[in-house]
């Protein structure tokens, strides 16, 4: 499974110190920041200093600068003249082209160099169908979305195509946020619920070795999900 970061200050610059080389660190410092701001660590419209976080993560404000950079093509950061860099705001309506791409990708995975079912993979899916049995059972908004980032990691464990892997990464970065923004407080157990059993259909077809029927399951979910967060946003609207 794919190493998600410890976004914790100490942890981050244990890592840091322990990084092999330049390139190490700079993933270190781009996934712990991108797992920041799709976690609402760092909500929309915060301003992400250079020279503070240069001094938490003990390092100098280049490499810094180069994630940040990154951080502002996936857009999730922005930089505005005279104010600095700031997190972005989620916007469902310019996000929709987004997940209408996500929906073709997501059934791609079922057929572009599919993996070969054996322990290690069945595991990593029985692990995350254990996750969402206890979230189900005590729903939490925060656990929700950090299983969503890390069933993500794991559903692309399904291909073996590296262009389709990193494709489905950005445009995933991109929305994930949307889910914590937009689900009101009450409707909160109902997409718990609902998410928790796309993990359980989706493992069963994984351990039924038929990847393109766990795709087109992610792809129908998808689908189904982005008309409910239209729902809600309405919903709020009116309220």
């Amino acid at each position: 499974m794919t190493d998600l970061p410890d976004s914790s200050a100490a942890d981050v610059a244990l890592r840091l110190e322990n990084a092999a080389g330049a390139q190490e660190r700079f993933q270190i410092m781009y996934s712990v920041l991108r797992d920041r701001i799709c976690t609402l660590v760092y909500p929309p419209g915060t301003q992400l200093g250079e020279e503070a976080l240069a001094e938490e993560f003990g390092v100098s404000r280049s490499p810094l600068r180069k994630a940040l950079q990154i951080l502002e093509a996936d857009g999730l950061l922005q930089s505005q003249q005279g104010i600095g860099t700031l997190v972005t705001d989620v916007d469902l309506d310019a996000l929709a082209q987004v997940y209408q791409l996500r929906l073709e990708l997501n059934e791609l995975t079922g057929r572009l160099s599919p993996a070969t079912v054996d322990d290690a993979l069945l595991q990593e899916f029985d692990a995350m169908n254990r996750r969402a049995a206890v979230l189900r059972a005590h729903p939490d908004r925060h656990e929700f979305a950090r299983l969503n980032i890390d069933f993500f990691h794991v559903f692309q464990l399904l291909s073996e195509n590296q262009p389709l892997r990193d494709h489905s990464e950005k445009l995933f970065y991109q929305t994930c946020r949307i889910w914590l923004t937009l689900i009101p407080e009450a409707a909160l157990e109902r997409e718990v619920k609902v998410f928790c059993g796309e993990i359980e259909e989706i493992t069963t077809a994984v351990n039924s070795d038929d990847l393109q029927a766990a795709a087109l399951i992610r792809r129908a979910h998808l689908s189904m999900g982005f008309k409910r967060l239209r729902k809600h946003r309405k919903v709020d609207a009116i309220a």
